[in-house]
């Protein structure tokens, strides 16, 4: 689990529950279902207005990216190609098709097929740009979803504050029934703009980390493939490469080597 993300929502949570609690209150007063109803019902509905089905499912189906901790390591791919361009230079490109099945990444695949299929550097890179437009283009749908649910969540609950008080002007008979009936019809507007500022916004914002780092890995990979295929020196791929890394992960790649 990412634990920067796991601690960012417990920390929001405990710290509004707690502000709560020291003020007097209790948990019963923002418990309201009819209120979690309209809002979360209407912006669902909102959303799926918006966007295809699909896309909302792949989208809360990315949240779980957003809480797991990431599994790749730059400083590992920039091994593994220059480990590619050191076989390549004894052996020629064709000797990586039999590395061909031990590779996960279905870019890099792909990169390395053409390559050893015989392709010029400058039609491979148009191919793979292509690929990588066409990943970009879709994957940034997926933090749209959440951007617009974030969107749309504080004005449906307002929305369902303004139903409740609508429900309450009813009962101006009873004004210890209007007191506590204003209370609840304001707890749609704290549902809304809750889930907006703790949820949703906070999930685009990191699915967008997420995806500048797999695109940030694909780049690597496309320049690393061009550079084998034009038959760079391994020690200058390596050289070439370490630009992609952060100064932390390099310093830590320096020390290992």
């Amino acid at each position: 689990m990412d634990k920067g993300t796991v601690g960012g929502v417990l920390l929001a949570i405990i710290g509004i529950v707690a502000g709560l609690l020291i003020e007097g209150g209790n948990l019963g007063q923002i418990v309201q279902p009819t209120a979690a109803l309209i809002v979360f019902g209407g912006t669902m509905g909102a959303v799926l207005l918006q966007f295809p089905l699909g896309t909302v499912v792949a989208a809360f189906r990315g949240m779980a990216h957003v809480f797991a901790a990431p599994r790749k390591h730059n400083d590992d791919l920039v091994r593994l190609l220059i480990s590619f361009a050191n076989k390549a230079r004894r052996n020629g490109v064709v000797s990586l098709d039999t590395d061909l099945q031990t590779i996960q990444d279905p870019f890099l695949k792909q990169a390395i097929m053409l390559a050893v299929d015989g392709t010029e550097p400058t039609e491979l890179r148009k191919i793979m740009r292509l690929s990588l437009d066409s990943i970009i283009d879709n994957q940034e749908r997926l933090p749209a979803v959440f951007e617009s649910a974030g969107g749309f969540s504080p004005t449906i609950g307002i929305l369902g504050a303004v139903l409740g008080l609508i429900q309450v002007m009813q009962h101006l008979d009873n004004i210890q029934e209007v007191g506590r009936g204003i209370a609840v019809a304001f707890v749609a507007t704290i549902y809304g703009v809750g889930i907006a500022n703790l949820f949703f916004l906070p999930f685009a914002g990191k699915m967008r980390l997420r995806m500048h780092d797999d695109q940030q890995r694909r780049e690597m990979m496309l320049e690393g493939v061009i550079s084998i295929l034009e038959g760079m020196n391994p020690r200058m791929l390596e050289v070439k490469l370490a630009g992609f890394l952060d100064q932390t992960t390099r310093e830590k790649s320096e020390r290992a080597a």
